[in-house]
């Protein structure tokens, strides 16, 4: 069985300094573990794991969005961001875009097995400013990155993906159409995913509502549990035998977001 994590952290700093990023490690001992939005670069945060690996993409503004893959299993290969022709192709040519691009968003991983990516996909903003961004560039890029990758081996994707699926992956659906993180756009983009025959691991499992990942500071919210189910593990379809359990874990504090869990049998 291979155990894999994904973890948004809101900092790895501020979740290690409070005794959650420990505490976390010791009763869930994952095998891979992947985060998004670390905002540090390696080497920032006291980080004493010897059993693992660590294979960092930071941002090139400091203290922002960055990803990691810490692994005991050592990859084969890892590549940081999207490849070169990605970048042209998909138009990341402007300021926003480019840096967008580079923002320490992706990792790729790839194993024996499996290609093991992570992703922070970029936030829309309260204006939407970033829908366009997403739509039309992000969100098609990263799709045909993961096709990419798949015609070698099966690719798992995991992170905070910055969009509610469908109704049921938030509290209040009825309030929040058409804003950020519920746009008909993102879901879209999103939906395009499960078209190309990726699975959304955790609805083989359980389904409905009331299953979030991130939750507002505001009123209490994730005491209430008025959340949004953003942080995913989508898996090539051929892996579906191989899925024997993905899982939320609301009880881990230190970030708005919790972490997210998938078990391979290989």
């Amino acid at each position: 069985m291979i155990k894999l994590y994904s973890w948004n952290v809101n900092g790895i700093r501020a979740v290690i300094k409070k005794g959650d990023f420990g505490k976390f490690i010791t009763k869930h001992q994952p095998d891979i573990l992947c985060l998004q939005e670390t905002k540090a670069e390696q080497g920032q945060a006291e980080i004493d794991l010897p059993d693992y690996q660590e294979y960092w993409n930071s941002a090139h503004k400091k203290g922002y969005s960055g990803t990691a893959i810490f692994s005991k299993i050592k990859p084969l290969k890892v590549i940081d961001g999207f490849p070169e022709d990605f970048t042209k192709k998909y138009h990341f040519i402007d300021d926003e875009a480019r840096d967008s691009a580079n923002e320490g968003r992706v990792i790729a991983a790839e194993f024996d097995k499996f290609w093991l990516v992570t992703v922070y996909t970029p936030n829309a903003k309260d204006d939407l400013s970033r829908i366009p961004l997403r739509h039309k560039h992000w969100d098609p890029a990263f799709l045909t990155y993961m096709n990419q990758q798949q015609k070698t081996k099966p690719v798992i994707f995991c992170g905070d993906l910055n969009v509610a699926h469908t109704e049921d992956d938030l509290a209040r659906p009825k309030e929040n159409e058409g804003k950020k993180g519920f746009t008909r756009q993102e879901r879209e983009g999103f939906q395009k995913y499960i078209d190309a025959g990726f699975l959304d691991s955790f609805r083989l499992f359980k389904q409905g509502n009331g299953y979030y990942t991130w939750w507002t500071h505001w009123a209490n919210a994730r005491a209430r549990n008025v959340g949004w189910r953003i942080d995913y593990f989508l898996a090539s379809e051929s892996l579906k035998p191989k899925i024997k359990a993905a899982d939320i874990h609301p009880e881990v504090m230190g970030s708005d977001h919790c972490p997210v869990s998938l078990i391979l049998d290989f």
